[in-house]
Formats: structure tokens, sequence, C-alpha cells
């Protein structure tokens, strides 16, 4: 019994933990600071860390990939889903931005911490991928993500699909929410 209800209790914390967030703040920030450019263990405690990845985009264009996002804009949010016609979760909207132009990624938010060179934020452009922790602040584990659209001198915006208030694909700023919550950026088009 007691085993069922630790099993039971790791999958709530899951399910409570993926793809949350919320618009708490409408306050923007130019440049957050960058909290880690190394591995990100698994959990505090766990010498477990993400296993490195790299994601193949072939020839294709970041502007072509960040256009296409945007044409989703509207979807609802669906927790555990890649399917357009019921919704997406954070990481289910990625899989199937990615693989509308047949390029392979991971399917949950964590396995992305390293799927890509960590690079400043300041840095980023259209087409990174921009990484927070779950709705625990408090944590290091990458629990939601997005596509940066645009950064204009330091002014990121990132489209995701937000489950606060079932929002679903949208843009967002850099709002203090998503401050306290900025794990890195990581580029995935390094052929540009």
């Amino acid at each position: 019994m007691k085993i069922y209800l630790i099993f039971f209790s790791f999958i709530a914390f899951l399910f409570f933990e993926s793809c949350s967030s919320s618009r708490r703040s409408a306050k923007t920030y130019d440049r957050p600071v960058e909290r880690s450019t190394t591995l990100i263990p698994m959990s505090r405690n766990s010498e477990n860390h993400v296993a490195a990845r790299k994601i193949n985009t072939k020839s294709v264009d970041p502007d072509a990939l960040v256009y296409y996002a945007k044409t989703l804009i509207g979807t609802p949010y669906k927790y555990g889903s890649i399917k357009k016609e019921e919704g997406f979760d954070c990481s289910g909207f990625i899989t199937y931005v990615f693989n509308h132009f047949n390029i392979n990624v991971p399917r949950s938010s964590v396995e992305f911490t390293n799927a890509g060179p960590s690079i400043p934020f300041v840095d980023s452009r259209k087409g990174d991928l921009i990484l927070f922790t779950g709705s625990d602040k408090k944590g290091w584990i990458v629990g939601h993500m997005g596509i940066i659209t645009e950064n204009d001198r330091g002014k990121v915006k990132f489209i995701h699909s937000a489950s606060g208030g079932g929002r679903g694909v949208m843009i967002s700023d850099m709002s203090e929410y998503f401050f306290t919550r900025f794990v890195k950026v990581i580029r995935v088009f390094t052929n540009i």
C-alpha cells in the first residue's frame, strides 16, 4: 500500500509541475541574469543529469519555423498533447512545430535541458529555445519552455503554450513571473 501511495504522489507531482505558467505581473525585464550554463541536476539531491542531445535542424530557416509557430496562436492548452485539434502543452507545442519541419526533438521539456549550447540571454535570437523551471521556482528542473520570436536589444519575446487560465499558444514578454523562473536559452539553429 505504501509503494502505491509513493507512486501516486510522484505521478501527481509530475502532473502539477509540468508546463505550468501564469500571468502574475506585466512588468518586463530587459536582461535577466542567466542562472546556469552547465548540466542541471534532475533533482537537488541527485547525481543524475539530463543527457546532452543534439537537435539536427538541417537547413531549416529559424524565421520560417517562428512564422509557422505564430500560425498556431490561440490553440488551446492541453496537458500531454501534441495534437493541434486537441491543444498542446508547452513541449507538445515545440514538438509539433519542429516536427512540421521534420526535425526530431525531445518530447518533454526537461529533456531539452542540454539539447543545445547555452547562450547568454542578451545574445538570444529568433528560433532559440528559452527554458524555465516548472511552477516550483526554487527548483532548477526545466518544466516550461518556448521559442524566442524576437530580441530587440535585450527585450525578448517568446511563443509558448501556457496552461494558466487555459490560454494556450501565445507570445509573452519576459515578465517578472518568467524572470523568476528563467533557467537558460539554448541555441538549436547552429547552422545559421
